[in-house]
């Protein structure tokens, strides 16, 4: 059945109907998509009406031209499983979607072109976005409510009058969509501020404003450049995101439900953000530089009404009373919510089995030669770890070792004896003492997420200008790139029944172990004892964990797991106690 939203007289209309839109967002590439139905579910049976999803560029075109649109990027099914349960659909496809995402969602290969300017009117950026659109876009037209679909309306770019004035490429954003055969209501969102309303908006396309509570000053200061339109809270932030060494968010539920009723009660539309958070597996989570450099973390529960196992909180419940009395509908004539998924507890597990990275380095990665350390990005690389090699000559004493402009963390090797860490955000000089003879020099550089908001966005990764022994440059480098995006072909080894004496070392390791499922549950890792690395699950990456927190395990959903047995591989960078983790049925965020 077609169906066309309109934007007319201060309100929405469906087919002539009013419509006041109650929305989500719920990210399909942040759940497993075993679990799409069941958290669209449990939307629905909340009172929502309508799902928002962002589509992040850098998943569904990875390597330039090879384009992916299965498993977690088979964004077309998610959207069609919301239309078969009832719900309306927004999508953002904007070129860069933010979302505490990876570089914003933009392809981390957008950076092999140095000259390149983003998010703005170069041609050569332009040319990227048309050939992705071309690819994207006809898959979702199919889908649009004017088409019998599910899809309300879609984004032109996201939040860009955080970013740019460039109305010109606003306008090339839009046109392009309706050239595409795009004829559903088109829209911005920005910030409930001046500068940004006046960047980030289009005259004769809706506009919306995105904010977390004073939603009164919001929409009055919204009002000042669109009197006629539908007052619309695209994004509100209802709990908020963590990044490495700060405590977990959370925002009180009784708050969260006011807000949102205040906003329905002045006859808006809201979108929470988040709705269902989920999880920035693999190496997906994005980073903010205000002050300095702040990787976000791997879990995305963002404090939502959904937990990040998709567990309903009070805060669903008190936002679930809200709707039912605005819209004076008794609770329990609200759909019923699916059961709870089971939790699992699966005991310790050994890990049995150890790879030294630096030792196997030759086995792990093909080396480059290259004259002075390079960035990933110039090596075709996108995400992981990098290795910089050379030989340093001695004696030298009382040196100091600066790694300029290091992006994000890189442990320094003298002949494979650690000498210590250097870090983005603390990149002071690390002392040297170079023997007679002189020595091998390895730096291990992790990629903990590129910028994905605001003007330092362009993030290149690895040792991006040089490295220096006091003044003096160092040349002649052998480079291996380790994006580990196949664990299969790790070397590994029998590991020592007891402590090997690793924390001394400190040297990073690979450690894999197997473990028997009877019966498959949402389980959550716990690595108490280890320092700081990656976790992967039968060849899957769940994400990065760090002693330093705040996040304490790691998510497993259920479909990650087989019945029999399984294989966990964990990349410790520093040391750990004790090669053992656990499998717990309790998720512990800090």
């Amino acid at each position: 059945m077609v169906a066309i939203l309109e934007a007319k007289d201060k309100q929405f209309l469906l087919d002539g109907n009013g419509l006041q839109i109650i929305s989500g967002a719920i990210h399909y590439f942040r759940i497993v998509p075993e679990y799409w139905e069941d958290r669209l579910l449990k939307l629905k049976a909340c009172g929502f009406n309508t799902v928002e999803t962002y589509i992040p560029w850098n998943l569904h075109e990875p390597r330039e031209n090879v384009f992916h649109f299965d498993g977690f990027a088979d964004v077309e099914r998610f959207i069609r499983i919301a239309g078969d349960l009832g719900l309306y659909v927004i999508v953002r496809p904007s070129p860069y979607i933010c979302a505490e995402w990876e570089f914003g969602g933009l392809p981390a290969w957008l950076l092999q072109y140095p000259e390149m300017r983003l998010r703005c009117m170069d041609p050569a950026f332009l040319t990227k976005v048309d050939r992705y659109y071309d690819t994207l876009i006809p898959r979702l037209t199919p889908l649009l409510s004017t088409n019998g679909g599910p899809i309300l309306a879609m984004q032109i770019e996201n939040e860009y009058g955080s970013y740019g004035n460039d109305t010109a490429y606003l306008t090339y954003l839009r046109d392009g969509l309706v050239r595409r055969g795009v004829d559903v209501l088109l829209f911005t969102s920005d910030g409930p501020e001046d500068g940004m309303l006046q960047g980030g908006t289009l005259p004769g396309t809706l506009a919306t404003v995105n904010f977390g509570s004073k939603p009164e000053e919001a929409f009055d200061k919204f009002r000042q450049y669109r009197s006629e339109e539908p007052l619309v809270c695209m994004e509100y932030w209802n709990g908020w995101f963590d990044h490495w060494l700060k405590p977990h968010h959370t925002r009180d539920a009784g708050d969260v439900a006011d807000v949102f009723d205040r906003m329905l009660r002045a006859g808006a539309s809201v979108n929470f953000y988040m709705f269902h958070g989920g999880t920035n597996f693999g190496f997906y989570n994005g980073a903010n530089f205000q002050e300095r450099y702040e990787a976000t973390i791997t879990s995305y529960d963002y404090d939502s009404p959904l937990s990040e196992c998709g567990d309903i909180t009070e805060k669903y419940k008190a936002v679930r009373s809200v709707i039912a009395d605005y819209f004076g509908i008794l609770v329990e004539d609200f759909p019923e919510w699916p059961a709870p998924i089971a939790k699992k507890r699966y005991g310790r597990i050994a890990l049995t089995e150890k790879a030294d990275l630096l030792e196997r380095l030759p086995l792990l990665s093909e080396p480059v030669k290259r004259v002075a350390p390079e960035p990933m990005e110039k090596l075709g690389q996108d995400y992981g770890f990098i290795v910089y090699s050379t030989h340093v000559s001695g004696p030298r004493t009382g040196e100091k070792l600066q790694l300029q402009e290091v992006h994000d963390r890189a442990q320094v090797f003298l002949d494979g004896v650690y000498q210590g860490t250097v870090e983005r955000w603390d990149s002071r000089p690390l002392p040297l003492d170079i023997p007679a003879g002189g020595a091998k020099l390895d730096i291990l550089v992790e990629n903990m997420g590129r910028v994905n908001y605001g003007p330092k966005l362009k993030d290149y990764k690895g040792i991006t200008e040089g490295v220096r022994l006091n003044n003096q440059f160092l040349f002649d480098w052998t480079i291996y790139p380790l994006p580990l995006d196949n664990t299969a072909s790790i070397p590994f080894g029998s590991a020592p029944k007891e402590n090997d004496g690793n924390e001394v070392n400190d040297r990073p390791a690979f450690y894999r172990g197997e473990f028997t499922v009877k019966e498959k549950g949402d389980t959550f890792v716990r690595l108490d004892g280890w320092s700081k690395g990656v976790v992967w699950i039968n060849g899957f990456n769940l994400g990065r964990y760090w002693e330093k927190g705040p996040q304490r395990t790691l998510y497993l959903p259920a479909p990650l797991l087989r019945e029999g047995s399984n294989e966990i591989i964990v990349l410790e960078l520093h040391h750990t106690e004790k090669a053992v983790i656990e499998l717990t049925d309790t998720s512990d965020l800090g």
